[in-house]
């Protein structure tokens, strides 16, 4: 399940304390603190993903396996690939 950051609104409308909260996609977003009941905001964050390694996360084999490519630059506007499907190479002049 994915944490969300919600703050709790303070009666001049600013964020005061931030709490996370373990919800499931299909549940609604929070209106009112789950203890307290003072109304709350959904905050936007960025989101904490964890993996092994980068090395393992971009590896040929795992791209290829999640359905994505990788290109390389290899000079000014040109890409060639070293993963997935697609074009062996992307040029800018194309």
């Amino acid at each position: 399940m994915p944490t969300y950051v919600y703050a709790i609104v303070k009666p001049d409308g600013t964020d005061g304390t931030v709490f996370e909260v373990f919800q499931k996609l299909s549940d609604p977003p929070l209106t009112h603190h789950p203890e307290t009941g003072e109304p709350v905001r959904k905050l936007i964050v960025a989101p904490q993903v964890q993996t092994n390694s980068d090395t393992q996360r971009f590896s040929k084999s795992n791209l290829e396996r999640l359905g994505f490519s990788r290109f390389e630059r290899k000079g000014s506007g040109y890409f060639e690939k070293t993963a997935g499907k697609g074009p062996d190479a992307i040029s800018a002049d194309d």
